[in-house]
């Protein structure tokens, strides 16, 4: 019986041991300077001082959170100009391609009304070798204009993610910045009720 609870006391002692070991694993991974933004926020809210039903929030963390919270939405900006400018350059580089296209099919649309030879760069070749080298051409700028368009659409996606991205964190932090204003201003009001009752009391 005394050994049948030695191991169960023993069991609870390791599974509260690794239980605060976790917790302190876990705040400990939580941090203003470092991290995600929800992490940041995670953080405030779990060394934020209690009031009541309400959060106390250090100016100093705020301020902070703030920085962080602009230096990342300047960070997607910067990313979505990059990405815009990616896109602009690669937009031309298609244009540019697909006139070039045009401009060899109609030289291939010509060619098939020609005799047998053909002057080409100078040299006389048949009909058919050059027909080879002209569909050579044409494979070769439909596979780059294959590839600019595939990395435009890549830019393009890249470019909706980052606006996408940018909205969401700008509206999170517009939504903990007017919590965060709520909270501060009913602790405000609160505090001041307090000191009325205290006052009031005083006087009585």
């Amino acid at each position: 019986m005394m050994r049948k609870t030695l191991i169960t006391a023993t069991t609870l002692f390791l599974f509260s041991v690794f239980a605060i070991t976790a917790q302190e694993k876990k705040e400990e991974e939580l941090s203003l300077t470092k991290g995600s933004l929800d992490n940041q926020f995670e953080y405030i809210f779990q060394k934020a001082n209690n009031y009541q039903d309400y959060k106390v929030v250090k100016k100093n963390w705020l301020y902070l959170l703030k920085k962080n919270t602009l230096d990342s939405v300047a960070r997607l900006e910067n990313e979505l100009a990059s990405s815009q400018e990616l896109t602009t350059t690669q937009k031309k580089n298609i244009d540019n391609l697909n006139q070039e296209l045009a401009k060899t099919n109609e030289q291939l649309a010509g060619v098939t009304e020609e005799k047998d030879s053909i002057s080409f760069f100078g040299a006389l070749v048949s009909k058919p070798i050059y027909k080879v080298i002209m569909w050579g051409i044409i494979v070769l700028l439909g596979i780059i204009l294959g590839l600019f368009i595939y990395k435009f659409k890549n830019a393009n996606v890249v470019t909706q993610q980052a606006k996408k991205s940018l909205a969401d964190l700008e509206q999170e932090y517009e939504e903990h910045r007017r919590k965060a204003l709520e909270r501060e201003q009913k602790a405000r009001r609160q505090l001041q009720d307090e000191i009325n009752k205290q006052k009031m009391t005083k006087s009585k």
